[in-house]
């Protein structure tokens, strides 16, 4: 069955357009007739331009083969709210936001949700639908709110929750982006000097018979394979990042990065704030909106990064299940949540306020996260220079020697 574009319009004047299944144009046309909308015009959609994206809008989302920006889902976000808050219709507030976006991604998504909604489904169910582009917490919020008729401020709710996360994660890209362009500009001067510079050097020195250092002669050897077995090593290359991908995404490998990242110095403090500021402020979000705090906790865990975090909050959301308080079931998770993540709960739970007092350590967890990204980039910068001045120290030591040992023996 083909796709076409088309445009219509109702009595009323009202224009919509999107992307549709039918068997032809005449199909098409009754589809919308049931709608209340007439055919304006139809434009058969090419299959090489819609094989893969529209397998993914309609019904194929596991595919993962698109991502959403978080910057444009938050500018959705923030607009939807101002817009359902002054009384604009779901369905055009939609196609209002679906002209103004610049991911043709997106774009599809919200005219098909307009159309959904046109329809009569909910904004909730119509999301789920795209689950890989509006996660549970997104949806479970948005429910909350058409349950409790202010689904305005479930919006409102998202797009604090999506700002800080936005604020946190544009740290956190920050301070690893000197580090990586330092390291790989130090791995492509290294590979080309290996390649093109050190050959000459080394080719003299045999000229010359000089008895070569062990230094040399691992640099010597290291080099051969690269220059004659380049192939090899490329393809050895590839295979071993391919492995060390997929041994990442399974289960073991999940656990292993997590088990290690909480065990390095600095870095596990890092790790522990990042997971508790995140999953203090989903939860105030969530229990903000009206989700029951079991369901909170279940959406909470699988937001976090972190494999030991979010075994604890399904854990500790079965224990909730049971008739147990959020302090008593997260208490022996000391090592995960600091006592004053245990006592603030505490404090939440007997004044009723569990959301507001979350939301409140969220900020300074925030902070915190933030403090220490400027004490790991301090350190970071004189870690690189080190590890530099080793290996140029090395390269040094290997060219030098055999020149030393010319030199003393003329």
């Amino acid at each position: 069955m083909p796709n076409y574009f088309y445009k219509a319009k109702n009595v009323k004047g009202k224009e919509k357009s999107g992307v549709l299944f039918a068997e032809n144009v005449s199909d098409l046309a009754n589809s919308l007739s049931k709608d209340g909308y007439f055919l304006i015009s139809a434009k058969k959609a090419e299959k090489r331009g819609l094989s893969r994206a529209h397998l993914k809008l309609f019904g194929f989302n596991s595919l993962k083969l698109f991502k959403i920006p978080l910057s444009e889902k938050l500018f959705f976000t923030r607009n939807l709210e101002v817009m359902i808050r002054t009384g604009v219709p779901l369905p055009r507030a939609f196609e209002i936001l679906s002209n103004q976006t610049k991911n043709k991604n997106f774009k599809i998504i919200l005219d098909k949700i307009s159309e959904m909604i046109t329809q009569g489904k909910g904004i909730s169910e119509c999301l789920s639908k795209f689950p890989n582009t509006f996660s549970a917490l997104y949806v479970e919020t948005v429910k909350a709110g058409e349950e409790t008729g202010k689904i305005e401020n479930s919006f409102s709710i998202l797009g604090s929750q999506m700002e800080r996360t936005y604020r946190l994660k544009s740290q956190l890209k920050s301070a690893m982006m000197y580090p990586i362009i330092v390291l790989s500009l130090g791995i492509i001067i290294g590979v080309l000097m290996m390649i093109f510079v050190v050959p000459k050097i080394l080719e003299t020195f045999k000229e010359m018979n000089v008895q070569l250092p062990l230094s040399t002669r691992m640099l010597i050897a290291s080099i051969d394979i690269i220059t004659k077995h380049w192939l090899l090593v490329l393809i050895g290359f590839f295979f071993l990042i391919v492995i060390l991908f997929y041994f990442a995404k399974s289960k073991k490998g999940v656990k292993f990065k997590a088990k290690i990242a909480l065990k390095i110095p600095k870095i596990s403090k890092i790790i522990k704030d990042t997971n508790s500021a995140l999953f203090l402020r989903i939860l105030s979000s969530l229990l903000a909106a009206g989700v029951p705090i079991v369901r909170s906790l279940e959406v909470t865990s699988g937001a976090l990064s972190n494999f030991y975090f979010r075994q604890s909050l399904k854990e500790a959301s079965a224990v909730v299940k049971k008739g147990k308080k959020l302090s008593e079931a997260l208490s022996p998770y000391n090592n995960l949540y600091s006592s004053m993540v245990i006592e603030m709960l505490k404090v939440g739970e007997e004044t009723g306020e569990t959301a507001q007092v979350l939301n409140n350590l969220s900020d300074f967890y925030e902070e915190e996260v933030a403090s220490s990204i400027k004490k790991i980039s301090s350190i970071v910068e004189p870690a690189l220079i080190a590890i530099m001045g080793v290996g140029v120290g090395f390269f040094a030591f290997a060219m030098l020697k055999p020149m030393l040992s010319v030199m003393g023996g003329m």
